[in-house]
């Protein structure tokens, strides 16, 4: 059957999780274009697909055919696309030897790359500090291209976490330019086990973190250069991390 109506419940529904509260509340959200949906399918986390009239995916999901006036509906995008997926969210709880924290990173790009390069970089698990963007907003889930869906992610307080950490004896790194250790000569040691904090564009790493870790850690970088994106720096120190030293 196809839908065409703007007031059917579905895509009320569908439209409804463009807002974070309804995204939270009813633990699912969207993604759109086939990339995305084909990605969301190979992880498990696709649960139907809303495709445009004439459309057919060769995929063994529920296709669920509507009008191009309910895709631009029910779409974060000027120009939707021609298909948009619910999926579930897949949180996992399990904490792995190579972790990535985020505390209280702001800009759905930033987050989005971060994720992508934590994947790309062979990252066991994200955590998600308390008022960091909403990992599974289109605009994040849009930036990360679909690897969202190939990393644990773990939403936790960070000051509760550090201590369990350091229980389970995994060293805690925070980037901290001015007293930090050059993230390309770590031992191995440290690479292969770590928790890596990675702090807010403006504010960087919250002091109180910082007086709980166990070392500093920087990029080393050209003096006039006072900063850098912090998407750009943790793709950097995430590829050092990767690195083998001799």
């Amino acid at each position: 059957m196809l839908i065409t109506s703007l007031d059917n419940e579905k895509v009320k529904y569908y439209y409804k999780l463009g807002k974070k509260k309804y995204r939270d509340l009813n633990n699912e959200f969207v993604v759109e274009g086939e990339h995305l949906v084909l990605e969301a399918y190979k992880s498990g986390a696709l649960k139907e697909v809303m495709v445009e009239e004439g459309v057919v995916l060769p995929i063994d999901v529920e296709q669920i055919e509507v009008s191009r006036e309910v895709l631009k509906k029910i779409s974060s995008l000027d120009n939707p696309p021609k298909m948009i997926g619910l999926c579930k969210k897949i949180i996992d709880t399990t904490i792995g030897k190579r972790i990535l924290i985020l505390d209280e990173i702001a800009d759905p790009g930033n987050m989005g790359t971060i994720i992508r390069s934590a994947v790309a970089f062979n990252i066991d698990t994200i955590v998600i500090g308390d008022n960091t963007v909403d990992v599974f907003s289109p605009k994040v889930v849009r930036a990360t291209q679909g690897m969202i869906f190939h990393v644990p992610i773990v939403f936790y307080n960070i000051e509760k976490l550090i201590p369990i950490l350091k229980k389970l004896k995994i060293p805690v790194l925070a980037t901290n330019v001015k007293y930090g250790e050059d993230a390309r000569i770590l031992p191995n040691t440290i690479k292969d086990v770590f928790a890596l904090i990675i702090g807010n564009e403006g504010s960087g790493v919250n002091p109180k973190y910082l007086e709980l870790s166990d070392k500093f850690i920087y990029i080393p970088m050209n003096e006039v250069v006072e900063s850098l994106n912090v998407g750009v720096a943790t793709s950097i120190i995430l590829y050092e991390m990767d690195k083998r030293n001799d």
